[in-house]
This record gives structure tokens, C-alpha cells and sequence, in this order.
């Protein structure tokens, strides 16, 4: 089970820490990947950090703006959003990836196991 927090309004420019609480399992049984829904837009990947940790990916348009990190102690997975533009505006939800964030990297989302709920991230002034 993936439960996500920490979405709200934001001004242009602004930071917000998403946050992926995860039950039931260990990160080195799944890697776990962001992802992002704008309203009459496809779900797109937003970052993944692999199952080790050691491995993170991220999307072109998020890439030195945005830092995937977990910790173990608390079964979370973070999201650090900086920087943030009216486009970041969408729904961001977490989902376990059963491989090293190749499920992720190619939009299999059939491969995805568990979803959470999402969180509103919106970025205005």
C-alpha cells in the first residue's frame, strides 16, 4: 500500500516535499516511481529511485529541479520539488515498480503493482 502527502498550492519559483508512504514491503523489493497527471493530459513518469537506492532517473522537464530520495526508517520515498512552474500543476502519484525502474523508464504501466491516491500539486500566483 502507497499513501502520498504533501501536495498544495504553491506560488512560481516555490519548493514542496512530496512524500510516498509505503506498507508491507522493503525498498529492495520494488523500486518506486513518481508520476504526474495534469487535468486532459497523459500520466507521465516524473522520477524513479531504484531498489538499492543507488540508482535515480528523472524527467527531462524536472531534471535539477527535482531530487528523488528515500528513507528506509521511515518507509518513505520523497519527492523534493524546487523551482516549481505553473506546468508542474497535476496530480502526483507513487507506484512500486517490480523491476530497476525499467517498468518506469518505458511507461509500462500494466507492469506497475500498487498505487496510491495521489496528491494536488498546484502552482499558481
Amino acid at each position: 500500500q502507497l499513501v502520498e502527502s504533501g501536495g498544495d498550492l504553491v506560488q512560481p519559483g516555490g519548493s514542496l516535499r512530496l512524500s510516498c508512504d509505503y506498507f508491507g514491503f522493503t525498498l529492495n523489493s520494488y523500486a518506486i516511481g513518481w508520476f504526474r497527471q495534469a487535468p486532459g493530459k497523459e500520466r507521465e513518469g516524473v522520477s524513479c529511485i531504484s531498489k538499492s537506492g543507488g540508482v535515480t532517473k528523472y524527467a527531462d522537464s524536472v531534471k535539477g529541479r527535482f531530487t528523488i530520495s528515500a528513507d528506509n526508517t521511515k518507509n518513505t520515498v520523497y519527492l523534493q520539488m524546487n523551482s516549481l512552474k505553473p506546468e508542474d500543476t497535476a496530480v502526483y502519484y507513487c507506484a512500486t515498480d517490480p523491476t530497476e525502474c525499467i517498468y518506469y523508464s518505458n511507461m509500462y504501466y500494466p507492469g506497475l503493482g500498487s498505487w496510491g491516491q495521489g496528491t494536488q500539486v498546484t502552482v499558481s500566483s
